[in-house]
């Protein structure tokens, strides 16, 4: 079997055939319309159209809270024309070919668990940071979506309540990219707009207010880690996006798992730790929610 997935994002639309043994080709990109529904249905339609004769299906990969029964966007995310739309349905008639949607937090997790660091897992969970915090559950090796399919929204959960007005509290506030640069921005004085490449290179470069600022926002992931950990009783905690391609920020969110609390306690005790998981660094980088929405396309259509 070869699909056709796609990833949709906020700046571009990423594009790779996908065969049954997750190997890509044809790689490319175009930027994503910010206009409107239709741009966006034209844009995803030209995008399959050479491909027709080659492949089986389209998968797609979405921002916001999707509706994989029914292809519905019951949010867009960041784009916004796209909430309360039937885009499955609607790019089905179009291409006059089978079109299966998974957000894209999701998508990323189901890579890892179809091939890369979650692969073979009974129970875990993706962290991926981003502009928000995308996340995912599994258990008993399958990706749990929820009633309303909005499982594993780690952006929503609130860790602060003294911050709750206009959820200031909620964790994208504390564990996104934005939040460490926010950090920076806040240890250094300074309020030059840099990006987490910028930020890394100067905490390699012995920037005090860039160690301070990982510092605290790694203590502010482990704890989020453990308690997925307490939780769901996970073997793994899987670390995505784009920070993550620096080793230093898994390295050092381990280093803060290791010092909390709850943790000291157990080993205090002379206890085996059964709540701990691992935490892994993603294996899967650019293409993973390509990877995965072709993994989501292929287990809804076995048989």
């Amino acid at each position: 079997m070869k699909l056709l997935a796609i990833d949709v994002g906020g700046t571009e639309i990423k594009s790779a055939v996908v065969d049954e043994c997750y190997e890509l080709s044809d790689w490319n990109s175009v930027p994503t319309p910010r206009t409107c529904l239709e741009d966006f249905l034209n844009a995803i339609a030209e995008i399959y159209e050479p491909y027709r004769e080659q492949v089986e299906g389209l998968a797609l990969s979405l921002p916001g809270f999707i509706d994989t029964e029914k292809g519905l966007c019951n949010s867009g995310g960041t784009l916004t024309y796209n909430a309360k739309q039937y885009v499955g349905p609607l790019l089905e008639e179009r291409l006059g070919c089978r079109v299966l949607l998974e957000n894209d937090a999701k998508a990323a997790a189901m890579a890892e668990l179809a091939n890369g660091a979650l692969k073979g897992c009974c129970n875990a969970a993706a962290f991926i940071i981003g502009t928000g915090v995308g996340g995912a559950i599994i258990i008993d090796g399958k990706l749990i979506r929820g009633r309303k399919f909005t499982a594993g929204e780690l952006s929503f959960v609130n860790v602060n309540i003294e911050k709750d007005e206009n959820f200031q509290g909620g964790m994208c506030n504390y564990c996104s990219t934005p939040a460490l640069l926010k950090l920076y921005q806040d240890k250094s004085g300074c309020q030059e707009n840099i990006d987490g490449l910028e930020l890394f290179r100067r905490y390699h470069a012995g920037d005090i207010h860039a160690q301070e600022a990982l510092d605290e926002f790694t203590t502010s992931i482990a704890i989020q880690a453990m308690n997925l950990g307490v939780i769901l009783n996970c073997e793994k905690v899987a670390i995505g996006g784009g920070i993550s391609r620096d080793a230093v920020l898994v390295e050092k969110i381990r280093e803060k798992m290791d010092g909390l609390g709850v943790n000291r306690l157990i080993a205090a005790n002379d206890t085996e730790n059964y709540m701990m998981p691992e935490v892994v660094p993603c294996h899967y980088s650019a293409d993973a929610n390509l990877i995965g929405a072709a993994y989501s396309y292929m287990l809804r259509t076995v048989n």
